[in-house]
Formats: C-alpha cells, sequence, structure tokens
C-alpha cells in the first residue's frame, strides 16, 4: 500500500491518524514538525503527505509552497480551520484535498484512495516479505516460516516499520517519533526492551542475530539472514 507521510504537531492527533491509516493497510512514518516533513518529502519517501497547517516551525501554508516548488507528491491539508477564503487559497496554492477536523477514519481513507486515484500514485503490497519472514498490513499478521508469531500491538507496529524498509538502517530516534509517536524522545529503554522481546520471537539474540542487526552507535535494521 502507498506510503503516507503525516506533520501534524499534536502528539494525539497523530497518533489517532496513524492508527487510522494502519488500519487501513496503509506504510506510515510522521513528524511534528514543518521544516522535517518537506526534507522527509523531497528525498524522495511518501506517496502522499497529510499536512497540518498550525505547525510549531513554519505555517503549512508555507511548507505547502515550498513542497509544491520541488515535488508533485500529492498533499491533503488536515486542518480544524474551515475558513472558506483559507481553504479557496490552499488549493490554489496545490493542495490536492481539504480535510477539516473532525473527521471519520472511512472518510480519511475514501479522501486519500481519491487523490491517490487521481494522482496516478502506484499501490504497495499489503505484504511484505523479508526472506522467510512475512508481514501482513492489513490483517496485522506476521509469520515466520509460515508460523504465525504471537505479537502484542507494539511488537507487530515495530516490526512492521522496519520491514518497510529492509536493509536500511533505523535509528531509536525514528522509531520513537514513527513507531511510538513522541516527539520528544525518553524512551530508548523502551525501544531496546521491545527489540529484545521481538529478537525473542524471531528466534535469534543481540549476540546471533538473523534479521534484527544492530548498526553500533547508529540503529537497527531487517535483513534477510542470508544478507546479515
Amino acid at each position: 500500500m502507498p506510503h503516507i507521510l503525516v506533520v501534524e504537531d499534536d502528539a494525539d492527533v497523530r497518533a489517532a491518524l496513524l492508527r487510522a491509516l494502519r488500519a487501513h493497510g496503509y506504510a506510515t512514518s510522521t513528524t511534528p514538525t514543518g521544516l522535517a516533513g518537506l526534507a522527509e518529502l523531497t528525498a524522495g519517501g511518501p506517496d502522499l503527505v497529510l499536512l497540518d497547517l498550525g505547525l510549531p516551525d513554519v505555517d503549512g501554508g508555507e511548507i505547502l509552497r515550498m513542497a509544491r516548488a520541488v515535488s508533485k507528491v500529492p498533499v491533503i491539508v488536515v486542518t480544524a480551520r474551515d475558513e472558506e477564503p483559507l481553504m479557496v487559497r490552499t488549493l490554489h496554492d496545490g493542495a490536492d484535498d481539504y480535510l477539516v477536523k473532525p473527521f471519520s477514519p472511512e472518510q480519511l481513507h475514501a479522501r486519500i484512495q481519491a487523490v491517490l486515484r487521481r494522482s496516478g500514485a502506484p499501490n504497495r503490497p499489503r505484504e511484505l516479505s523479508v526472506g522467510g519472514l512475512t508481514v501482513e498490513l492489513g490483517g496485522r499478521v506476521a509469520r515466520l516460516d509460515g508460523i504465525v508469531l504471537d505479537l502484542t500491538p507494539r511488537e507487530f507496529d515495530l516490526l512492521a516499520y522496519l520491514a518497510e524498509r529492509p536493509g536500511q538502517v533505523v535509528t531509536r530516534r525514528q522509531l520513537i517519533v514513527d513507531v511510538w509517536q513522541l516527539a520528544y524522545g525518553g524512551a530508548e529503554k523502551t525501544v531496546d526492551v521491545h527489540l529484545s522481546w521481538l529478537r525473542r520471537k524471531l528466534g535469534e539474540t543481540a549476540r546471533e542475530p538473523r534479521y534484527l542487526r544492530s548498526v553500533r552507535g547508529v540503529g537497527i535494521c531487517l535483513t534477510a539472514p542470508e544478507t546479515n
């Protein structure tokens, strides 16, 4: 399924959006600031951006105009501001849709699908495979060599996030922001504990890794055993 970038500074709203997106099988990433979102957008990561207007560093409307100068990736503005002049100006500035909070997960999904159809963005598979590991995003089921893994919701989210980025080293900071939805850090030990639990369920240890490979001082990546 497509990769959706959420640019939203409110932690509660951000968490709700990510839950709704993941329930529909989307790959996700998130940032609480506009400039960080713009950097990820220009790096070529997402297929669509959900952009709040009230950001702490740069106004979302300005981020939209900067994004349109360098990228054609679809942008849906999600905001509590329902003034018609602002809506019209934002659409003229290049937003592909304008969605006023609050809205239902079903409405969000329908708007995303409509924008992606218009833009011709490619669909990504709902099932990810890395070696003998498969992760079904929609059904939230992970299997190792055909056997279903007994994962907690957080363990599944962590595994899915890594499986969406096979071979890519992911920092603990990225995991804290994108999986735990904590903008200001402070959960490094929690990340380490969950990685330890996940290793155990994958039948490995930090000293004898199979899928989860640590890069000292950098982070963690998920790779097929034969490439370790």
